[in-house]
């Protein structure tokens, strides 16, 4: 009778025992999830109040449930984003249980106002999922205002922007070789983090004053519209040529200009008149044996302000140059580097160098740097450079240069550097000063206020004392 007891005892508790472990939570880090999507990009312009909805799925791959112990909004309440979690609405949901071999949807909704402009272009938040001591991301991204939206894009014809909306760059921007991309007066283009500005033909950027084109990154919000590097800048590479800038004015960029190689003609690969180059982490001016033609130009507070390598062609007229350390850049390179030379693959390499600096100021706060005027000449290549009437602050007069009438380690009395609230005014606040009426006689007859210059003799760098 024992006996007969026995077996059915076995097959019963049997049955729970692998009943309890086919109902039993996989806990390994290594359990297999997959998800729909990594990122949900809200691509729809709006142009009036609206709300999207879209979704992703979570996928359990095991032969076990799975218990995600947290799906959460990282932007919080004050997201425009909410999620639903398998259909409860919440912006966090914990312990949510995901059958072997099956799926739980998660609903994205944003609203968005175009017409709000505190609002970045481009809204980000994203999804956490924890489960068994992992974190997985799924990035959120929406349009926040009306504007042209330019995703991965060549421009193939020659082209026109007018000011009537702004224009937003995702992914890049690429101007075609033998292509003409002009920009209109008042045109503001914001590029997104990952979003560089490729010219291989030609662009014409022509700002009037008060009603400027402006480059700069896509996030307008605190803190990120004082950043530098939240974009990565404007290229012109081999194939770029006649590129003229003018009442433009460049911040925030990881290298706010970079130009490659010669013109393939007679003219400057690139002039710049009567622009604003501000707040680039790496370099505000980058070349590499290139041709710049730039005056009445103001260059401050990036990494190295003008880095010219392998030589070239240059002139630099009525340049302010400038460099304050402050709580997003430590100033600690020289503000202008020169030289015939670069480092190719482990061998330095050299070239002719002509460039001439005229008018200028090169100057900085007391920080690392001893001199802010660095040249460098290696080998036997031409090295012509000059400096013609400038201003600059350097324990040793830059080598191998040509001086004339220059004036060195007299503070040049700008109008207001206040690091602490992020102003800075280079104007001359005072006359007598070390640059006033100092310059040698140039054809360019206004000064970056677009303000008329003294006949004869100029004032150094961009702004002219009135």
């Amino acid at each position: 009778m024992k006996k007969n007891l026995f077996i059915p005892v076995v097959i019963l508790l049997s049955f729970l025992f692998f009943s309890c472990k086919k109902e039993s939570f996989i806990n390994s880090p290594d359990a297999r999830l997959y998800f729909s999507a990594d990122s949900i990009k809200f691509d729809t312009v709006f142009t009036t109040v609206g709300s999207i909805t879209q979704s992703f799925k979570i996928f359990n791959d095991n032969d076990q449930k799975l218990r995600l112990s947290k799906v959460k909004l990282m932007g919080g309440n004050g997201s425009p984003y909410k999620i639903n979690v398998n259909g409860i609405p919440s912006g966090e949901v914990d312990n949510i249980e995901v059958a072997a071999n099956d799926s739980i949807y998660i609903f994205v909704t944003v609203t968005v106002n175009p017409t709000a402009a505190n609002l970045p272009f481009v809204i980000s938040d994203s999804v956490l999922v924890s489960y068994n001591g992992n974190n997985r991301f799924v990035q959120l991204q929406a349009y926040g205002q009306n504007a042209h939206f330019l995703r991965d894009e060549i421009i193939t014809n020659n082209t026109t922007w007018s000011n009537d909306l702004p224009y937003v760059i995702l992914g890049s921007l690429q101007v075609d070789t033998n292509i003409t991309l002009t920009i209109n007066e008042g045109c503001r283009i914001y590029s997104h983090a990952n979003a560089p500005f490729i010219v291989d033909g030609t662009l014409v950027s022509h700002g009037v004053k008060n009603n400027e084109v402006q480059f700069t990154g896509d996030r307008l919000d605190d803190p990120y519209k004082y950043l530098p590097a939240s974009w990565p800048g404007i290229y012109f590479r081999n194939t770029s040529k006649n590129n003229d800038l003018s009442y433009t004015n460049i911040k925030n960029a990881y290298q706010a200009i970079v130009v490659q190689n010669p013109a393939s003609n007679s003219n400057p690969k690139l002039s710049i008149h009567q622009c604003i180059i501000d707040n680039a982490y790496d370099a505000g001016i980058r070349t590499v044996n290139s041709s710049i033609a730039a005056d009445t130009t103001l260059i401050s507070n990036c990494g190295r302000n003008i880095f010219i390598t392998l030589g070239g062609d240059y002139t630099f007229t009525n340049c302010t140059v400038a460099a304050y350390s402050n709580i997003y850049l430590l100033h600690k390179l020289p503000v202008l580097f020169a030289s015939n030379a670069a480092d190719q693959n482990g061998t330095t390499i050299t070239a002719d160098i002509n460039a001439v600096f005229r008018n200028c100021i090169f100057w900085a706060d007391n920080g690392i740097t001893d001199n802010e005027v660095v040249t460098d000449k290696q080998g036997s290549n031409t090295f012509n450079v000059t400096f013609d009437h400038c201003l600059y602050k350097a324990a040793d007069d830059p080598a191998n240069s040509i001086l004339t009438s220059v004036i060195r380690n007299q503070y040049p009395v700008f109008d207001s550097i206040d690091i602490t609230h992020n102003y800075y005014n280079f104007r001359t606040s005072l006359n007598p000063a070390p640059g006033v009426d100092q310059g040698a006689a140039i054809a360019f007859p206004k000064d970056l206020d677009d303000n008329n210059r003294s006949v004869g003799i100029p004032d150094l760098g961009a702004y002219e004392k009135q």
